[in-house]
């Protein structure tokens, strides 16, 4: 295993430590707390700094471990909706960090296709699983899920995530443009 892949791993492992402590503190701010989307954000980070692979890998598995291990997210529909969400989150964000020209703006176009792939991607899948289980998921339900409750959420993504991203950039940590030896 080369040292990338084991800093790779590294960096992954502290993103998913992180979508599992994230939510107890916003949740200590209890009118806006889970409105923030504190896991989406180690999630989209993993992505941008590790990879899609990783940041898939670590969006997916981080919603149904927290769901395992504090019964938060509820498992059914919540945590298996919210894992292919954030898997479309850290992949897309991921790839295209990769993909597009190292510019400011790319951080913002990259993260905003994202989060509206992603939120997609959750409508899906709760419309599929609302379907299984014999109750109905409207367009109502997708756009107060998708967008009105997570206002917050987004306003906190848009400022936080590029504002990190850069700073980490310029420190020499973003191991995505890095090839393994």
């Amino acid at each position: 295993m080369s040292t990338l892949q084991v800093r790779r791993m590294t960096y992954a492992a502290l993103f998913l430590a992180l979508a599992m402590v994230l939510p107890f503190v916003t949740g200590q701010i209890p009118q806006i707390g889970a409105m923030l989307c504190p896991m989406h954000i180690p999630a989209l980070l993993c992505g941008f700094m590790c990879g899609w692979p990783w940041g898939m890998l670590v969006g997916f598995v981080a919603p149904l471990l927290r769901s395992v291990i504090f019964g938060m997210p509820a498992m059914f529909p919540g945590a298996v909706a919210m894992a292919f969400e954030l898997a479309v989150y850290g992949g897309v964000a991921g790839l295209l960090y990769r993909v597009l020209p190292r510019k400011k703006r790319n951080i913002y176009i990259t993260l905003v296709v994202s989060m509206i792939a992603g939120r997609v991607v959750w409508g899906a899948v709760r419309m599929i699983l609302a379907g299984l289980s014999g109750n109905s998921f409207t367009w109502a339900l997708f756009a107060a899920g998708a967008v009105t409750n997570a206002i917050p959420g987004i306003i906190l993504q848009l400022v936080l995530i590029p504002v990190l991203v850069i700073v980490l950039e310029r420190a020499g940590l973003t191991l995505n443009q890095q090839r393994d030896t």
